[in-house]
């Protein structure tokens, strides 16, 4: 039995040790057996992380917090050829008998910590802990059939550890001291974070039912210990339903609705003051101003109704709009750019069938966009296939660069008829175009590279707590502010003024 819940705590580990939680409230159930809750968290003077139990729970677990960094402590390597059990991680009656923890700890995490270190100097809180209605004086067969015997519980009148006052509080490295003995539940279990970092909750069952070796082979593994149900709520520095990981969208997309509401004000007084001067791709680049900063809005909406209201029907349908104005705008931006990089109303009147694959591509690039804006928020990465991750990237990817080459090629194709025709005053401003398109790709190419070195430990156990903080930045944040200044700069060669009949 022993070995077992190494092998069940030990898979539970490597799949949801580096998993970002999914809510900001995260249930936990017996049926898991073995459960690991990971989250970032941004911290202030009030936040923490709180674990309540159903009423109906019964039974021991055995529970451990701790901030990531503290990680390598946790659990004794036992097996140095082992690859999947190289360490033990709860004192059981055979890691007693196998000299890995003591008897006074049974039924707790095994901390291996180095010597001249203590659990006061970690984010360590570990705790035996039981339910009231539960055999706190539990008997040796309670603990997977081992004679070693258990530790003597203290009174039933535990009191929290957390009601301690301020002071002793404060005097304390660890400002979550763990309770000596057995803690009793009867209240959730606050855990202060004072530092910002990539918090863990982990639990697991150590006591099983009292009932006939016959009748246990019959049930099912998760149902030889009594039930229990609760949850794990991460109180942040804000106050709502987003991953750590999310929040900072909230903030981004206000700060770019700002940045595109100037721009739109900017725009909209030189439209004003030069009215009689106005060309028609002027009036394209106003359209595309104004749907600019409902994107903006729609992106901060969806956010901050995500953050109240968590994930659901209506959040989903939401996700839906944001996605379909996100690729809108990046197809229509390639389209506008593509177009007029080959010529149109410049050195051509009309572009024929050009413009019908202008059109099919334009098309083929909102639907992909709509696609992987979807799949960035809804997938998991720690946990989605590669092939799967592949199936949202590739396709956009591919048009992308359908759009780039075929923009490049084009616009140097109109610089040399302009420079052959010597209407050198066009000729410069296609010429700027083509050095911020030529920026563009050299800084997407940057990015690529980047984020194809930090996706490739996506894998790796300490993945997500070491990018929890910059992954929405690599996914989503630098794409959104180089498009502004692209398009900003673009905005500023077309702009209304008084030698537009030039």
């Amino acid at each position: 039995m022993a070995r077992s819940l190494k092998l069940l705590f030990c898979a539970a580990s490597f799949l949801l040790l580096s998993s970002l939680v999914a809510s900001y409230e995260v249930p936990i159930l017996d049926r898991d057996y073995s459960r690991q809750i990971c989250s970032g968290m941004w911290s202030n003077q009030h936040t923490s992380i709180n674990v309540s139990f159903d009423s109906t729970s019964q039974g021991h677990l055995a529970m451990v917090i701790y901030e990531w960094k503290d990680y390598q402590y946790l659990g004794k390597v036992t097996s140095e050829t082992d690859e999947y059990l190289p360490k033990t991680y709860v004192c059981t009656s055979d890691a007693v008998r196998g000299g890995f923890c003591d008897a006074s700890n049974l039924g707790r995490f095994i901390l291996d910590l180095p010597t001249g270190k203590s659990i006061e100097n970690t984010t360590f809180w570990s705790a035996r802990v039981a339910f009231p209605g539960s055999d706190n004086n539990a008997t040796d067969q309670d603990f997977w059939d081992n004679p070693a015997g258990n530790p003597t519980p203290p009174p039933s009148e535990h009191t929290s550890p957390f009601r301690r006052d301020l002071q002793t509080r404060q005097a304390s490295v660890n400002p979550n001291p763990s309770p000596p003995g057995l803690l009793v539940y009867h209240e959730p279990i606050q855990y202060l974070v004072r530092k910002t970092g990539y918090y863990c909750v982990a639990v697991v069952p150590v006591t099983v039912l009292q009932t006939s070796s016959s009748a246990l082979q019959e049930r099912q593994s998760t149902d030889i210990h009594p039930s229990y149900k609760g949850s794990v709520l991460f109180r942040n520095t804000f106050d709502g339903e987003l991953p750590a990981t999310d929040y900072p969208k909230v903030n981004f997309y206000f700060v770019m609705f700002l940045f595109y509401t100037a721009l739109a004000a900017a725009w909209a007084w030189l439209c004003y003051k030069h009215v009689t001067e106005i060309l028609p791709i002027q009036y394209y680049l106003s359209c595309l101003v104004g749907f600019l900063i409902v994107e903006m809005v729609a992106n901060l909406a969806y956010y901050r109704y995500l953050n109240v209201h968590g994930k659901g029907t209506a959040s989903t349908v939401f996700l839906f709009v944001v996605a379909i104005l996100d690729a809108g705008r990046n197809s229509l931006s390639f389209f506008m750019l593509l177009v007029v990089s080959l010529g149109l109303s410049v050195v051509r009147d009309d572009l024929g069938r050009t413009m019908r694959k202008a059109q099919i591509l334009s098309a083929a690039h909102f639907i992909f966009g709509v696609l992987y804006a979807v799949g960035i928020v809804e997938l998991e990465f720690e946990s989605t296939s590669a092939l799967v991750l592949l199936l949202f990237v590739v396709p956009l990817a591919f048009t992308l660069s359908g759009f780039l080459m075929w923009i490049l090629w084009s616009l140097n194709a109109t610089i040399s008829q302009l420079r052959a025709r010597k209407q050198h005053y066009k000729l410069r401003m296609f010429q700027k175009l083509q050095y911020i398109l030529l920026f563009v790709v050299f800084v997407v190419f940057i990015f690529f590279v980047v984020s194809t070195f930090t996706f490739s430990g996506r894998l790796a156990e300490d993945y997500a707590a070491k990018s929890w903080r910059v992954r929405w930045w690599l996914l989503d944040g630098w794409l959104s502010l180089l498009y502004f200044f692209a398009f900003g700069g673009i905005a500023y060669l077309w702009r209304p003024s008084a030698n537009n009949s030039r």
